[in-house]
């Protein structure tokens, strides 16, 4: 890969996969240490087949998340963030990203 696509791939970090039984809520974490002030932390999901889809973006404390159910939040020092799903379903299966922007 690129040297540019190198340094993309440096800017957040996710484990690269977290599984739950159906219902059972689960946290999906992301870092991403060097945050600007004025930089977002963007939260995307992508179904197998299709492009990915923006679920939310947010800037510090946490956002309530209608669809999936379940909540995004930006730790105090805005060092780290996390989707919480509250009760994942199968069709809730998918690839999960975060992104600063």
């Amino acid at each position: 890969f690129s040297s540019a696509a190198a340094v993309v791939r440096a800017q957040v970090q996710q484990e690269p996969s977290v599984e739950t039984p159906e219902g059972t809520a689960v946290s999906i974490s992301c870092s991403h240490p060097n945050m600007r002030s004025a930089e977002y932390v963007q939260w995307y999901r992508q179904f197998p087949g299709r492009g990915p889809e923006r679920l939310e973006f947010i800037h510090k404390g946490f956002k309530e998340l209608r669809d999936p159910p379940g909540r995004l939040s930006v730790a105090e020092d805005r060092r780290s963030s996390s989707l919480w799903l509250q009760h994942p379903r199968l069709s809730d299966a998918a690839t999960y990203y975060c992104a600063r922007g």
